[in-house]
């Protein structure tokens, strides 16, 4: 199994992950045609695609996924109140194949089993992610405001983990923001900060862990070697063993064999 990133952040997230000819969209924030011109760094097509997995309606996530699962016939899978609120992306007349899951109901697509858990983000049924392939789990969390007990019980014994660093608390409250949206922001419905993220990360039994992600970094509200810094620090790593989910290009592939 192996995974890779088309970008992330607030302008447009998507992850893929692979298992032999199994590959899977989470999110799909961007446009079909700036998805296929990302997909091809990676040597991939989207007729290689599988499925589309969306996480919860915002624009950065979501905006994209229905357009492309139209135009390259591919089902989408999300939970009941994230298809309410993505209405608005679907095409009309599209004939899409929707499935609906329960964020506490392991199921499989393929030859990857998906254990969807729910976060706490200011969204409809907002829902993440761990992928297996049944030797290595690959755990993903962006877009939530704070952990809970269930949250690190899903994503501890990681092999690679996905998390969201947002904000740097002090950038946060100094930055260009306006007072509403750094309240948002900084609520246990909104985004994980470094700190946040990093006293997470210490509740989890990383001793399987080889890949670690700082993702969904904001451009005005943090800087990746803060990211680094707080999340070396837990792991007792170089900061540079600590990869960042760019915006512009996300991240290479990244394999557990």
């Amino acid at each position: 199994m192996r995974f890779a990133s088309l970008g992330s952040g607030s302008a447009g997230n998507c992850l893929v992950v692979e298992k032999a000819n199994t590959r899977l969209l989470l999110d799909c924030g961007f446009s079909p045609n700036e998805v296929v011109k990302r997909l091809q760094k990676l040597d991939l097509t989207p007729e290689q695609m599988t499925g589309i997995l969306v996480t919860h309606e915002h624009d950065d996530h979501a905006k994209g996924a229905f357009k492309f699962a139209a135009k390259y016939n591919l089902p989408v899978w999300l939970s009941h109140g994230s298809l309410k609120m993505c209405q608005r992306y679907i095409p009309e007349s599209a004939l899409i194949q929707i499935n609906i899951i329960d964020s506490h109901t392991q199921f499989s697509i393929e030859n990857i089993q998906i254990n969807p858990y729910p976060v706490p983000h200011d969204a409809r049924e907002p829902t993440q992610f761990t992928f297996s392939d049944g030797n290595h789990k690959l755990g993903v969390l962006t877009d939530a405001g704070s952990s809970t007990a269930h949250i690190e019980q899903i994503l501890t014994g990681c092999d690679g983990l996905v998390l969201e660093c947002n904000h740097d608390l002090n950038m946060l409250e100094n930055g260009p923001y306006a007072w509403p949206l750094k309240k948002r922001v900084g609520s246990r419905l909104g985004h994980l900060d470094n700190q946040s993220a990093a006293a997470l990360l210490a509740k989890l039994d990383n001793s399987k862990l080889k890949h670690i992600i700082a993702a969904h970094l904001s451009a005005k509200n943090n800087r990746s070697d803060l990211a680094k810094n707080a999340l070396s620090q837990v792991l007792n790593c170089a900061q540079d063993w600590v990869g960042i989910a760019q915006q512009d290009d996300g991240f290479a592939w990244r394999s557990f064999n």
